[in-house]
């Protein structure tokens, strides 16, 4: 279950630099208010980049602590 917590970790911050362009903490909090309306195309479905990618964080926190049905 590890694992799925690191793919989540990865793919947000893959996702984090696409959007923002860096992965520094004081320019990505700086500009996200610029980034409000700003959408992604998953298969067809819009959601917003900013719930994409914190939807993505928490995967990411809920497998690596195994919590929430990420355990054995």
């Amino acid at each position: 279950m590890n694992k799925i917590g690191d793919f989540g970790i990865a793919l947000a911050i893959f996702c984090i630099f696409e959007t923002f362009g860096t992965l520094e903490f004081s320019v990505v909090f700086s500009i996200v208010p610029y980034m409000v309306d700003e959408t992604l195309n998953i298969l067809g479905i819009y959601i917003d980049n900013i719930t994409f990618i914190s939807l993505l964080l928490f995967l990411g926190a809920i497998g690596k602590s195994a919590q929430l049905g990420l355990h054995t």
